[in-house]
């Protein structure tokens, strides 16, 4: 523990150190040096004195999330800060060495300057993160897209050619600040015109209460002719608080499964429901969250159970590491799964049809969009809520329609 907070110290000293020297090397007078070292300390000191105060019987706090926002604002731009001068300053020992040993310079000569436009780069890099972290606080926390998705499959019952799926994922209500723009995603959710609605799970961050102030809002969700369906995410079990009793956790687990069914949805414990179409139908399972890294509550062959191996099957599962651990290669062939999960981590890069980064790809394999292993299909939403950091950048919040087509190719 005090190696961690050691080292965390050097951190935070070494950003300080090298974000210091981008400003010393542009700003000359002496006032605004020091004012930038007395604000960096009490921001740092607000910092650490607020974290330090969370209460694990509560869980996240809008206190928490805008610490962490701020937390983000601040040393995201001197990470960048610090890369780019440190980069300087091996170039700048090099050059020293180089003095040193071929040049035979006088010592005072031998460490070349620290160069006024490497700053300047510095800070300009800086500021991307920074304008961008601001506005995902402001503005893109809530910048809803809907992302249309067509999949096809050879063996899809014909009834169900064209059937429109609309999904939603980790609404983490305890986060809303906004009735107005949360009024606006329900009404881009009820546009579509789809066939059935699925919920993958995370109606709140951890206490049942947090949605009681949404659940009007979410009723508002329009009834879909062949249902609406939910699973738990791992947020749903209460497991990131300290309890005052297992009772209580118990207590709050049991009303937040019953918060589905206050917004209209049939919540899938580890079972499966049929879909039926004309004379033709399809299997829609729900399994509990299961993760590599999280609880592991799902289990797909009971939630299976007297279904067939050639039974066109629909899998809800919260979290895209159960895809490559057990669903992908399950005898029973789930053709279409939906997860959620991954936010996307709220930050990264995406241009649709070229590019698409994240930091949650070095987390998981499959973090936002849709992936294909021998002719079964994942689809992992990038969340409708957000968490911790309370913004979007990049990653934006996602209504995902699917559309299921006969045949053999992906559009």
């Amino acid at each position: 523990m005090i190696l961690k907070f050691i080292i965390l110290c050097a951190l935070f000293l070494l950003l300080e150190f090298y974000s210091y020297q981008a400003f010393r090397t542009l700003v000359k007078l002496r006032w605004v040096l020091i004012s930038y070292q007395i604000i960096s300390f009490l921001l740092l000191a607000f910092i650490l004195y607020s974290f330090s105060q969370v209460d694990r019987s509560v869980g996240q706090t809008k206190q928490f999330m805008f610490t962490t926002g701020l937390m983000l604002l601040i040393y995201v731009p001197k990470i960048v800060m610090t890369l780019v001068l440190f980069g300087e300053d091996i170039f700048r020992i090099g050059a020293s060495i180089m003095n040193y040993f071929i040049y035979n310079a006088p010592r005072k000569e031998m460490m070349p300057d620290r160069r006024k436009f490497v700053s300047q780069i510095a800070l300009g890099l800086a500021a991307i993160p920074f304008l961008s972290l601001i506005y995902g606080i402001f503005e893109g926390k809530y910048n809803f897209k809907v992302i249309k998705q067509t999949v096809f499959f050879p063996d899809l019952p014909d009834a169900f050619d064209g059937f429109r799926i609309t999904q939603i994922s980790d609404v983490h209500s305890g986060s809303f600040d906004n009735p107005e723009k949360i009024n606006y995603a329900i009404d881009l959710i009820n546009e579509q015109e789809s066939d059935l609605i699925l919920f993958t799970g995370d109606i709140v961050n951890t206490h049942a209460k947090e949605m009681h102030p949404w659940l009007e809002t979410f009723n508002r969700i329009k009834n879909y002719k062949y249902g609406k369906f939910s699973v738990l995410g791992n947020h749903d079990y209460g497991e990131y608080v300290t309890w005052p009793s297992q009772q209580q956790k118990e207590e709050n687990f049991k009303e937040i499964k019953e918060l589905y069914g206050k917004i209209g949805f049939e919540l899938l414990l580890n079972e499966h429901r049929y879909i039926q179409k004309g004379e033709d139908k399809i299997a829609l399972v729900g399994v509990e969250n299961w993760g590599v890294n999280f609880k592991k509550a799902g289990d797909l062959n009971k939630a299976s159970q007297n279904l067939a191996q050639d039974d066109f099957k629909i899998l809800m599962s919260h979290d895209p590491s159960h895809w490559d651990a057990e669903i992908k290669d399950h005898p029973k062939n789930f053709h279409l799964t939906f997860a959620g999960h991954t936010h996307g981590m709220q930050f990264g890069i995406e241009i649709p049809g070229y590019f698409k980064w994240s930091l949650a790809q070095y987390i998981y394999k499959q973090w936002a969009g849709l992936y294909e292993t021998a002719g079964r299909y994942v689809y992992v939403n990038r969340g409708f809520g957000f968490h911790a950091y309370p913004g979007r950048v990049g990653i934006m919040p996602e209504i995902t329609v699917i559309e299921l087509k006969k045949g053999n190719n992906v559009a």
